[in-house]
């Protein structure tokens, strides 16, 4: 059966040889029972694509028109064996200057984005800015080394990273935090001072990969996740800073997970996927980049 499209965008726009975005599904959710449920969440995205507005009443564009695909998803289980197919899948994309979306389960799957990308890119040409609610900086999960908790840990030892929406994190973490390169959910939504986002692109380099761990957001936005923290980031906080990352910078790709779908509430399916409709516009409406 032929994977179905985001936003059910049609054949003549959907074409792989044709479009500049693609979007790979990564139904990963690791071995541990506090995720369960988000190996369903990129199905869920891309069902509830089918019913969102792809105009963009902000910019007056139809941006998909540029071309959207959207894969066969990487259904690897394996959390090392599933970063290999990713970078296989994602390295011809950039190699082309294609814009890949990954979008997970959970948030393990940014460790493969990250990979390909370092492995793509110049040394010191790559930023990673990671949105999570999470300091995602352990060595370990109960003894597992690559998992959720681990992704920026991982990340820095690839390409300078940025940690954006932090509010929650553990001593150790504490001990291991880069100073001036987490910008945490306080300072973010402290509307009196914005200095902190003078700081911050001042630290983007030329290219920047974006991971969006999606318990970033305030859970009364996106409760759909294993571990939600209240005080989050709302839809406006996100969308501004990517609009100044890509204002700064090339966004080479973007990741989004961490969706745990609730069966009786439809919403936050919805959110994400109007969430990767605004990403798509925004990379490509304006003829940036």
């Amino acid at each position: 059966m032929r994977q179905k499209q985001f936003g059910a965008i049609p054949n003549s726009f959907s074409s792989a040889d044709s479009a500049k975005a693609f979007i790979i599904p990564v139904p990963f959710e690791g071995g541990h029972p506090l995720f369960k449920g988000s190996e369903k969440g990129p199905d869920a995205v891309i069902e509830a694509s089918m019913y969102i507005d792809l105009y963009d009443i902000h910019t007056d564009s139809d941006t998909w028109k540029v071309g959207v695909h959207t894969t066969e998803p990487i259904k690897e289980r394996n959390a090392e064996k599933m970063i290999k197919e990713m970078g296989k899948k994602i390295a011809p994309l950039l190699k082309k200057k294609k814009f890949p979306i990954i979008l997970g389960g959970e948030h393990t799957v940014a460790m493969g984005a990250y990979k390909a990308c370092a492995d793509h890119f110049k040394e010191n040409d790559l930023t990673i800015v990671q949105f999570d609610a999470h300091a995602a900086l352990r060595k370990d999960f109960f003894g597992n080394t690559t998992n959720h908790f681990t992704t920026a840990g991982y990340a820095s030892q690839l390409a300078p990273i940025l940690q954006m929406g932090v509010r929650s994190m553990n001593i150790d973490e504490r001990e291991v935090l880069q100073p001036g390169r987490v910008f945490s959910a306080e300072n973010i939504l402290d509307a009196s001072n914005k200095s902190w986002m003078y700081d911050f692109l001042n630290k983007l380099t030329k290219n920047v990969f974006i991971s969006i761990d999606l318990d970033v957001f305030d859970p009364a936005l996106i409760p759909a996740v294993a571990t939600p923290v209240p005080g989050g980031l709302i839809w406006k906080d996100v969308i501004d800073i990517i609009e100044k990352i890509n204002e700064k910078s090339i966004i080479a790709g973007i990741c989004i997970a961490g969706l745990t779908p609730i069966k009786y509430n439809k919403a936050p399916n919805v959110i994400v996927a109007q969430l990767i409709n605004s990403l798509i516009t925004m990379k490509f409406s304006m003829g940036l980049h």
